[in-house]
């Protein structure tokens, strides 16, 4: 008996060792799984997972394998173990191999260089390979197994009815610039092939996320510049409402409801992304915005970073009934990461981000989880996942949950990707774009010209029609 202290810590550490195993090779994945969103960068040939979305497969680093060395089971050169999470890759010299997948999410590094460098990457200390105070870099990404990023092009509600498209322009064109800057690492993608090929070139596949309906200033022209320039996902709200759209603070009673969910012109913001082929993000919206939204879409929806209601009763989150309708339309939850929103409090740890991942699970289905993460775009995240770095430990967690092998490829890439594929089948270019406008009463007095609303030319206007035009400029001087 007077072993007996040791004895069960020890058997806890091993088991956790062999769910960690696991995890990496479950972050390894057959070759016949043909997609994903994006993969990361690898130093041998791979094909890769996505965080969201599909992938092949993509390789274990040089001390990932070492690591694991141990407990992997030789194998002739040229075989490959037949997991069905990641992807294969043979070492030089041959012997045991390790297959591992990337995952494609929501990532506010776009954010973090503006705030930090103004954009400036040929900045040194912007060097993305050794970037510090982060939650995100190339070897964080890399020994994370991240394949794939939604960049989130973020700019605060303060730029509504200000310079919000011009920010939003800036942050679009520094995701250009990183994919530019890294052609090694990082590809642009726009599509589901894209994505596929991406994995195939060991590249971390690049898509654009606009985070906030305010960055299209109430304008369908607007989105589909955004489109054209490569967004592929839209939150239709930030933490502020929109002319045509209600946010999250709406349901706390801080903010008053404009639109009881979607107003007539938000029903056309959807109607064009879903003629488009943008996928509608209800992160940050309210609970009406939500279902509205679900009802409307004739695709999947996803919620880039949310969690469950139940488990954290804050309104960012998604209740149970919500839940059921993502289960009814093929939708997608992809977890958030901030404790604030995984266990309501200062502190968090990564259990309680597995009991999210559990709890969306039971209620609409292992179709329906996906990792947000919202790394980079929060101040405190849980215990055990500080970084990008930290994905195969939440993995090795769902793994000792009982979650199967392809529940969680589901949850690392599979249902991000169905959902894209399914968003993209809806789509229908040959139809005429959307040409609604929103009335002019519905938008707030800003230093905007009102062309195309006057019945006259800019340059015939009447006295009082003149004076009316100069109202918002003397208000916007400060000159009223």
């Amino acid at each position: 008996m007077w072993a007996s202290w040791w004895f069960w810590p020890l058997v806890a550490i091993c088991t956790a060792d062999q769910f960690r195993d696991q995890a990496v090779q479950i972050m390894q994945d057959t070759p016949a799984i043909d997609g994903g969103v994006t993969v990361h960068p690898a130093t041998l040939t791979s094909t890769s997972l996505v965080h969201g979305g599909d992938f092949k497969s993509a390789p274990c680093t040089q001390e990932d394998f070492e690591a694991k060395q141990a407990s992997a089971l030789p194998l002739p050169q040229g075989k490959t173990y037949p997991f069905r999470a990641l992807s294969s890759v043979t070492w030089p010299g041959g012997g045991a191999q390790l297959r591992c997948s990337p995952m494609l999410r929501h990532n506010d590094l776009p954010w973090q260089l503006l705030k930090s460098f103004n954009n400036q990457l040929l900045d040194t200390r912007a060097n993305l390979s050794s970037l510090a105070h982060t939650h995100t870099n190339i070897p964080k990404l890399k020994a994370g197994f991240v394949g794939g990023q939604f960049w989130s092009a973020y700019t605060p509600c303060d730029t509504q009815n200000k310079d919000a498209v011009k920010r939003t322009l800036e942050q679009i064109d520094v995701i250009h610039r990183m994919c530019q800057l890294y052609p090694e690492t990082f590809v642009c993608v726009t599509n589901s092939t894209g994505i596929r090929q991406a994995f195939q070139e060991g590249k971390v596949a690049s898509l654009v996320g606009v985070e906030g309906g305010h960055s299209i200033d109430s304008s369908l022209a607007v989105l589909r510049a955004l489109y054209q320039l490569g967004m592929r996902y839209l939150t239709l709200t930030h933490s502020c409402n929109t002319p045509w759209a209600d946010n999250w603070l709406v349901d706390t009673g801080t903010d008053t409801a404009q639109s009881q969910g979607l107003s007539s012109f938000g029903q056309s913001v959807i109607k064009e992304m879903n003629r488009l082929g943008v996928l509608i993000d209800l992160a940050h919206v309210s609970v009406a915005t939500m279902k509205a939204a679900l009802q409307l879409s004739k695709a999947p929806v996803i919620f880039s970073h949310s969690s469950a209601y139940q488990l954290c009763q804050h309104r960012r989150n998604v209740p149970d009934d919500v839940l059921q309708l993502v289960k009814q339309t093929g939708s997608l939850v992809m977890v958030n990461f901030y404790n604030d929103y995984v266990s309501c409090k200062a502190e968090a740890n990564l259990s309680q981000v597995a009991d999210h991942l559990d709890h969306i699970k039971a209620v609409a289905g292992a179709g329906a989880v996906g990792f947000g993460g919202d790394f980079d775009g929060v101040s405190r995240l849980p215990s055990g996942l500080e970084d990008v770095s930290k994905y195969p430990d939440l993995v090795a967690e769902l793994l000792r949950r009982k979650w199967t092998e392809a529940e969680v490829r589901g949850a690392l890439a599979d249902n991000l990707l169905r959902v894209f594929e399914e968003v993209e089948q809806v789509s229908n270019h040959t139809q005429a774009p959307g040409e609604e406008v929103i009335p002019l009463t519905q938008l707030e007095p800003s230093c905007r010209t009102q062309y195309g609303y006057s019945k006259s030319s800019g340059k015939h206007l009447q006295p009082g029609a003149l004076l009316a035009s100069l109202v918002p400029l003397l208000l916007c001087q400060g000159l009223l």
